[in-house]
């Protein structure tokens, strides 16, 4: 073309000449300039932006304004639910193909835009592996391939919110995210200020791969009060959050009574324990403590561990590792006296500091600093403050190295390391973690599981596992929304606020024909510590028999014997719990005539269901006893070399109140469930029909489940619900009863956290009227949900080189 200046590649090459200069707009700048620097809510596959709604400003390191994005009002939060409910209705009529077909064109989105991705998370300070956010996509790709194959009998829980605060990542954010929809759920997000700006392009991404419309919404606000709102509309079927702990007892607080269930998962700022056994490659460890340690930005805090044997050798590493090391940035300046006010604290009680250099003049960067011989007890071993910090213990045996391991609070991730295999499983069994990495650390795949446990959540994320939170089984009914009662939480279970037992039955002392009744506390049969009693009545209202009326501190008891005998029931091989739980059986089948007669007299059920009811017990506890040494998790085959196990844990004690129905169906099938994953159990049975539950205590003790294992403690429900939700020690929590009690339970127990299973009979059919759980069902999808209830799941990382 005549007045062409386009060079030939013969030419270039000639002369060797530069070419143009690219432009120096970022992809993600681009994207934010085509939204004007003003991004809407993502509702109904499109962007909205409501003119008369409040912004938020994005920044990034330095403070320079990104963006902005609207705060959601009331109105949006109604649209977005009501857009997911239309969306939810498209997205589960699709077969698992099409779903899956989705997924897989969102993923080579992902992959298009990996750049402009990348950029987001920069800018706003949580960096994320695109890579690893493509493998996350490509895995639940197949489980929605497969959703009807390996979960049958299991339905979507409908409309699900994602809430995520604001030092989350990403992943953490699709960690949750993807398995709700690749099981058929619609999902409403509500991201922090770290996750806005890529969820808001995620969702845009999604649409164009063909997601239907209102599946995937993103609404953005200032702060969790967005999340509360969005919880408590009546057309959302389930919320989970990830972030700190805080946030999440804030948000189980406000969301009690709404019949929404909360999953928590609190790994931000979760205290974890690096451990370094004596038998460890010194050189290998102390680069992997360098490396998690003191990243710019870890989501959670370290503490190192070492055995005294080695003390010094480690101290001199890591004095020549740091050495050069520059100073990290704090997350902001006023972090630095809290982190000066940590480092002098320590050296008060004798820590010596170890740093590559003096801190700096400026207030917002601080040396990587090492606290070494700090006491367990330390301000900032408990609770480290941010910024580049690691406190450092010392131990002497193996022992005392996991029982530091354990001294904390949190329980979501370890760090072992040593050359001998038999320590290193025997740690990570020992250790009460979700993760535990075998020297190694921070290794993350979407095939293993991530749960917390004590204060780092109750709910698990990743796997075949994760999946669960986001299905209910078809023939189980969910938990019915409502509105929250007035409560008055601290009253709630007191002999004040306790309604009178029908006929004036309450009484301090035992009738001179009716039988008394002992509870079983501790393995042994007693009275009450109160000594009251409360009269058990025939359906005609006549006194039957009298039975204790348990509280605070027969719960007690009864958790101190469990807590000295868990541990032993816990580590028995799963044939010799499958033996405890046949030889239960077979008791009661000796004992099934006078089992049918108690269950006739207190229900008054014709003697013929009684016996039904009985035969159904007999062979819901054998279905147990089968099934205790049949799951026992797994290795996982993963991308990188290595080995992964996959096991499921007990939650260690378990209180459970029974319903009024089925009361001895119900027992059995709960206990047996408890007891073949290896926890340890505090019963209240009915209060209306304790009867059967304390015939069958003469069943227990003949039996061969050890003593102390389980308790049976009657009286008042709301009384021993109370004390169940208050005691530290028992993790997880099932229920039947009253919508206060509901609601009491929801409140109460995110502090301390405890796993829920909450059922309301005014609202389910406590009377056989409406939809109550059909206990005389054995279907496998029921039963799996009673074990995977009485489980959390542990990974183990086993790096091969």
């Amino acid at each position: 073309m005549a007045g062409s200046t386009t060079k030939s590649v013969h030419d270039i090459f000639e002369s060797m000449e530069y070419g143009p200069a690219s432009s120096n707009t970022s992809t993600a700048q681009s994207w934010l300039e085509s939204h004007s620097h003003a991004l809407g809510l993502f509702i109904n596959g499109a962007f909205v932006c409501p003119s008369d709604r409040q912004a938020c400003n994005v920044t990034d390191a330095s403070g320079q304004r990104l963006c902005s994005t609207v705060c959601a009002a009331d109105e949006d939060v109604s649209l977005s639910a009501s857009s997911s409910l239309t969306g939810f209705k498209a997205w589960s009529e699709l077969s698992c193909y099409q779903r899956a077909k989705v997924f897989q064109s969102f993923g080579s989105g992902l992959q298009r835009h990996s750049q402009c991705l990348a950029e987001l998370c920069e800018m706003v300070q949580s960096p994320s592996s695109v890579s690893a956010l493509v493998r996350l996509v490509q895995y639940y790709s197949g489980w929605a391939q497969l959703r009807d194959v390996h979960v049958s009998g299991w339905t979507p829980q409908g409309v699900v919110a994602v809430a995520v605060s604001d030092d989350c990542s990403l992943y953490s954010l699709l960690l949750k995210v993807l398995p709700a929809l690749a099981v058929g759920n619609a999902v409403i997000v509500i991201p922090g200020c770290g996750t806005a700006l890529p969820a808001l392009l995620i969702g845009s991404l999604f649409h164009e791969a063909g997601l239907p419309a209102g599946t995937l919404n993103v609404v953005t606000g200032k702060d969790l009060s967005l999340g509360i709102k969005v919880a408590q509309n009546p057309k959302i079927n389930c919320f989970t959050y990830c972030g700190n702990k805080k946030e999440g007892e804030m948000l189980s607080r406000e969301t009690a009574g709404w019949g929404v269930p909360v999953s928590l998962s609190l790994s931000a700022n979760a205290v974890c324990p690096f451990i370094i056994f004596e038998s460890a490659d010194i050189d290998s460890a102390v680069d992997g403590v360098i490396e998690t340690a003191f990243k710019k930005k870890k989501e959670w805090q370290w503490v190192l561990c070492v055995q005294e044997s080695v003390w010094e050798s480690v101290v001199a590493r890591l004095k020549v590792r740091m050495a050069g090391m520059k100073c990290l940035p704090l997350l902001a300046e006023s972090d630095r006296h809290i982190v000066e006010a940590a480092v002098q604290e320590a050296q008060q009680q004798g820590a010596n500091v170890v740093q590559p250099c003096p801190p700096p003049s400026s207030l917002s960067l601080y040396p990587p600093t090492v606290l070494c011989g700090v006491a367990p007890s330390c301000p900032c071993v408990v609770a480290p403050p941010p910024g580049p910090l690691l406190p450092m213990l010392s131990f002497r045996t193996a022992g005392e190295g996991l029982t530091i391991g354990n001294h904390s609070p949190h329980g979501q991730a370890a760090s072992v390391w040593t050359e001998d295999l038999t320590l290193a499983l025997e740690s990570a069994k020992s250790l009460s973690v979700g993760t535990v990495w075998v020297n190694s650390h921070s290794v993350f795949d979407p095939s293993l599981c991530l749960s917390g446990v004590k204060e780092s959540g109750n709910c698990t994320d990743g796997g075949q596992e994760g999946l669960f939170q986001f299905l209910r089984p078809s023939l189980s009914p969910p938990l019915p929304r409502s509105r929250p009662l007035s409560v008055d939480y601290v009253k709630f279970g007191s002999a004040a606020s306790r309604p009178p037992i029908p006929g004036g039955a309450e009484t301090a002392g035992p009738a001179r024909a009716p039988r008394s009744y002992l509870q079983l506390v501790g393995g042994r049969q007693c009275k009450s510590d109160s000594g009251s009693s409360i009269a058990i009545l025939a359906p005609d209202g006549s006194v039957l028999a009298y039975c204790p009326d348990g509280g605070r501190k027969d719960v007690r008891n009864a958790v101190e014997a469990a807590i000295k005998v868990q541990p032993g029931w816990k580590k028995r091989s799963p044939v010799s719990r499958s033996q405890a739980l046949y030889s239960l059986a077979a008791s009661i089948d000796l004992r099934k005539r006078d089992m049918a007669v108690s269950l006739q007299a207190q229900t008054g059920l014709s003697l013929e269901e009684a016996e039904r009811e009985v035969e159904l017990s007999i062979s819901r506890l054998c279905d147990w006893a089968a099934h205790s040494d049949k799951v026992g998790g797994g290795v996982q085959s993963l991308p990188q070399s290595g080995s992964a196990l996959s096991l499921p844990e007990p939650h260690g004690v378990v209180g459970v109140v029974l319903p009024d129905r089925w009361t001895l169906l119900s027992l059995v099938s709960l206990l047996g469930a408890s007891l073949a994953a290896g926890n340890a159990v505090v019963m209240v049975p009915s209060e209306k029909h304790p009867l059967p539950a304390l015939d069958f205590i003469q069943v227990l003790q003949s039996s061969d489940i050890p003593e102390g294992v389980v308790s049976i403690i009657t009286g008042g429900r709301d009384q021993l619900t109370q004390a169940m939700a208050n005691h530290s020690v028992i993790q997880a929590i099932w229920y039947w009863g009253s919508q206060e009690g509901c609601q009491y339970l929801q409140y109460t127990c995110c502090n301390p956290l405890k796993s829920l299973w909450l059922h309301c009979e005014e609202q389910g059919g406590a009377e056989g009227k409406g939809e109550g759980r059909d206990w005389a069902l054995s279907h496998p999808s029921l039963l799996e949900e009673m074990w995977r209830q009485a489980t959390h799941w542990k990974s183990v990382w086993i790096p091969t080189a």
